[in-house]
Order: structure tokens, then C-alpha cells, then sequence
């Protein structure tokens, strides 16, 4: 990036009216999604290649982004899924024996908009402040009254079905390591590849298939489990999809939810969800095993989050977060069915919650002996 370059100017306008100029870099563009902040100090390539991000504009706390470059190996899917993208200061060198490509270069050739030099701070206390809201972020606009306009008629994550945008196109396997043990089928919300890999990893053959795949086109195949993956949008939206889940999980079909996959299994067993105020982004979370009473750091990407009152008394909360007391794990108390609501795939980590992939594994050993 040239110097004339990085002193293009960019605008973002938060739909209540804040407004925050800086410059440019990535692509040229304009872009307008619910704005949200991650708190992560590293992970940025997850974080944009993450398909939960569909629909948002995410700010990084973390002051200096992009030191390290990006690569192949660490995208969690096959394109960057955020809106734009907003750091206080973004590196104009890739220095790490990995990297492959500057993350201006990244996000120039996937066309990703992206603004520096805000007081990212301010941005952050603000949404905390006054929750997450829709924004516009332009390179091209630069009148605050025009994207002020395009901000708030933009669409509210509210009631948004964005899985469908997201999801696999076509069903496809990942193969086990090692010898096969089990046949899981993932619903693909807006899966991350990396628990396609933990999965294979503990011997299991991923079928994944789309969001849409009807419970009876699963059920035929015979799986020893079904994996509901993560996802964007709003879980009120999903009415068909939770339909499907409800036919599924009645069948007695070992089953594991993670993220917005433990969205939909709180309202398949008759619970609801609601907005939380700014929602939970980054991997500092600390969540407690109500059973075990052992506290895991762990990494999240929500805004929605299952309301605990509206539970049946045959579902049993498993975790809650120790900031805000939300729902974090669920499990049926007769059905093999459990669920996160964070991540135990994460990369680039925290790995405390790794082992819900072999509670789900032991899941299918029960339900095998048993016959």
C-alpha cells in the first residue's frame, strides 16, 4: 500500500447518528450491517472468514491488526463473510513465517471495505453503551446525512434468515482420520471447518448438508449423530429448520448443538431466544459447568442467546456465562441431545471447551451399546 493510498478517506455512521472518519484500506465500496466488536487479540482471519459475521461490520479492540498476514490454513471457510471491517490501526506489514498475503491485499481482492484510524475505543464503549445497531461504512460517501440515511434503512438483524445466504449448496463428506468409529451428518448453518476437523479428527465421516436438508433425507442416511453447526441471523427466523430439528431430536438421534445449532434446540424444545444488548464476540469468555463447577476461558460469536425461563423442565442448563448469567450449554434429561452456545472448535483458541466434541463422541458410544 502506498502512502497516497492510505490516506484515502472512509466514514462510518452508526444508524443513531455517532460518526467516526479515518482512513481507508481494503477494497473500495460501501457497506451497511449491524456493528458489533470482537475482542479477540489475535484470530482476525477466523474472525472474517467466520460465516456468522454474515450481515455485520466488525470492529476488532485490539489496536494493531493485520502484523502477521493471512494464509490458507486458518480460514474457517472458503471467502471472508463480514460487511467491513474497522481497526484502530492496520498493519502495513505481514511479518510471520506463514503469512501469504497481506491482509489489505485480502481483503482487497475479496472486495471487504475497511476503515483505520478511528478511536476504536469510543466505537466499543458505545455500543456497550447503547447496544449493537445498524451502520454504513463508505469509502466512496463521505457525507454523514447520506449514510446516516443508508444506515437506518438498512436491514435490523432482528428476525433476519441469513443461514440460507451461507450454507453449502450441495451436500458434501469430510473424511475420518484414522479408522471410521461414526457417521455424523452436520446441518450447515454456516459450519466452521475447523469442527469439521475436530470431528474427523475423534473418527468421524461428516456428511455435511444444507440448512434446508428435511429431517427424513437425514434420517435415511443412517447417522450414528447429528452435529447442528454455527450460523448467523436471528434463530426466530428458523421456524421450517426447527421444525426439522424437533423430528430429529424425537427420533432419539444422538445430538450435539453448537452456537446458533444451541439456538435452535433451545426453541425446538419449546424455548425461546432474544437479542442480547451487544452480544458476545472475542475469546475471553468465562462460562461455568454448573455440574462440575470448573470455569472455561472460551471463544464466542453470538447475539442472540436462548432465554432461560422459557426452558421445559426436561431441558437442564449446563453452563451459564459468568458476566451476564446467559444460557451457555443445555441438555436433555432423557434424549442423547447437548448442546454450547460457544465454541469448542475455536482456532485459534482458547481449547478449554474442546472436549464437548468427545461428550458428543460418547453420546453415539451409549446409544451403539445400547443398541
Amino acid at each position: 500500500m502506498t502512502n497516497r493510498e492510505n490516506r484515502r478517506p472512509a466514514l462510518l455512521v452508526l444508524e443513531d447518528g455517532r460518526s467516526f472518519r479515518g482512513r481507508a484500506w481494503g477494497a473500495e465500496g460501501e457497506v451497511c450491517g449491524e456493528m458489533v466488536f470482537n475482542t479477540s487479540m489475535s484470530g482476525y482471519q477466523e474472525v472474517l472468514t467466520d460465516p456468522s459475521y454474515a450481515g455485520q461490520l466488525v470492529c476488532m479492540t485490539y489496536p494493531l491488526i493485520g502484523n502477521y498476514g493471512v494464509n490458507r490454513a486458518d480460514e474457517e471457510s472458503a471467502r471472508p463473510w463480514v460487511e467491513g471491517f474497522v481497526v484502530r490501526e492496520a498493519s502495513p506489514v505481514a511479518s510471520n513465517w506463514r503469512s501469504e498475503e497481506s491482509l489489505d491485499a485480502y481483503l482487497r481482492r475479496w472486495g471487504v471495505p475497511a476503515i483505520e484510524r478511528i478511536d476504536t475505543r469510543a466505537l466499543v464503549r458505545h455500543i456497550r453503551d447503547k447496544g449493537a445497531m445498524r451502520a454504513c461504512l463508505s469509502t466512496v460517501d463521505l457525507e454523514e446525512a447520506s449514510l446516516l440515511g443508508k444506515a437506518r434503512g438498512s436491514a435490523p438483524m432482528e428476525n433476519r434468515e441469513l443461514a440460507s445466504a451461507v450454507t453449502t449448496a450441495a451436500a458434501y463428506e469430510v473424511a475420518a482420520e484414522g479408522e471410521e468409529r461414526f457417521h455424523v451428518v452436520c446441518y450447515d448453518f454456516g459450519v466452521k471447518r475447523n469442527s469439521l476437523t475436530e470431528l474427523a479428527a475423534l473418527g468421524c465421516r461428516v456428511t455435511v448438508v444444507p440448512a434446508s436438508t428435511p429431517a427424513a433425507e437425514v434420517l435415511a442416511l443412517g447417522p450414528d449423530g447429528v452435529y447442528l453447526s454455527n450460523g448467523p441471523g436471528d434463530p426466530a427466523s428458523m421456524t421450517g429448520v426447527v421444525e426439522e430439528i424437533r423430528r430429529l431430536v424425537g427420533g432419539g438421534v444422538p445430538t450435539f448443538g453448537i452456537c446458533f445449532g444451541h439456538q435452535l434446540l433451545g426453541r425446538a424444545f419449546g424455548g425461546t431466544t432474544y437479542k442480547l444488548r451487544f452480544g458476545h464476540r472475542g475469546g475471553n469468555q468465562p462460562v461455568k459447568d454448573l455440574s462440575t463447577g470448573r470455569v472455561e476461558i472460551t471463544s464466542h460469536n453470538h447475539g442472540f442467546a436462548v432465554r432461560r425461563e422459557s426452558l421445559p423442565p426436561e431441558v437442564e442448563v449446563t453452563h451459564v456465562n459468568l458476566n451476564d448469567g446467559c444460557v451457555e450449554g443445555l441438555r436433555h434429561k432423557s434424549l442423547p441431545v447437548i448442546s454450547v452456545q460457544y465454541h469448542p472448535e475455536a482456532a485459534p483458541g482458547p481449547h478449554d471447551a474442546e472436549h464437548h466434541f468427545r461428550r458428543f463422541v460418547e453420546l453415539m458410544e451409549r446409544r451403539r451399546v445400547a443398541g
